[in-house]
């Protein structure tokens, strides 16, 4: 959305509607604006093709909503709000459109239609102990513009589970496998696909998993090519990394 505007003001300058001092005044005003609490970066858009992403986590009801309520303003939707509790889904949904999620915590405000890409990215899991950072994934990657799928419940404790779905696996542009554990799943599945694997380690697991850590040191150690990793239970930055692998070719 912040491309069209900026594409528009460019148009305008070029058809004469605007001069380059009125339009050079407008692209100051547009890089960010000061809240006070938060500086929104209204120009993330026309940098990296998505707009900003709204951490959620111990930020009031009312700084969510005010973020969101400045972001819808200049034009954005598809607006990801993640680690939002459940109290703050209920104040900004009083105060803007909001689909909200309980099991990954994940808010979309103002909703735009799919405009899902040619291609899609898988999401495996473990273990449904981890769909909260699954959905994670999932849900900034549909909002990105992208088809999902989901195979959940595939960890290597039952492998022929995982076997089983092995042609959609197979399909994908991008698998994003999310374990916790030993985190062994990456491994197998990159071992398997001929696509870019990215590895969530997440902190399910009992005590000596380290909350996390040990999957995580599991997956930096895949001997399988073409497995990168994300952090723990970062279920968001793999999504949003999946996204980018998957309209890449769109983007050239």
């Amino acid at each position: 959305m912040e491309q069209m505007k900026t594409i528009e003001l460019l148009r305008r300058v070029q058809s004469g509607a605007l001069s380059p001092e009125e339009a050079l005044v407008s692209l100051k005003l547009q890089p960010f604006e000061d809240l006070g609490y938060a500086k929104i970066d209204h120009h993330r858009g026309v940098r990296q093709g998505a707009a900003e992403v709204i951490f959620g986590q111990n930020k009031t009801p009312e700084q969510i909503a005010g973020i969101v309520a400045s972001m819808h303003a200049s034009g954005a939707g598809n607006i990801i709000i993640t680690r939002m509790a459940p109290k703050a889904a209920a104040f900004v949904a009083k105060e803007a459109e909001l689909d909200y999620d309980a099991v990954s915590r994940v808010g979309i405000a103002y909703r735009q239609p799919d405009t899902p890409q040619a291609g899609f990215i898988v999401v495996a899991s473990g273990g449904t102990s981890d769909m909260p950072v699954c959905e994670e994934a999932a849900r900034t990657a549909e909002a990105l513009g992208n088809r999902v799928e989901r195979v959940y419940d595939v960890g290597v404790a039952g492998l022929h589970r995982l076997l089983a779905r092995l042609d959609v696996l197979m399909r994908a542009r991008v698998v994003i496998a999310v374990a916790g554990m030993e985190g062994a799943l990456a491994s197998v599945i990159g071992g398997l696909v001929a696509c870019p694997v990215i590895a969530v380690p997440t902190s399910v697991g009992y005590g000596a998993s380290f909350g996390g850590v040990s999957a995580l040191l599991s997956m930096l150690n895949s001997c399988a090519s073409g497995v990168s990793v994300v952090n723990i239970d970062n279920g968001f930055g793999a999504g949003y990394l999946a996204s980018m692998i998957n309209q890449m070719e769109a983007a050239t």
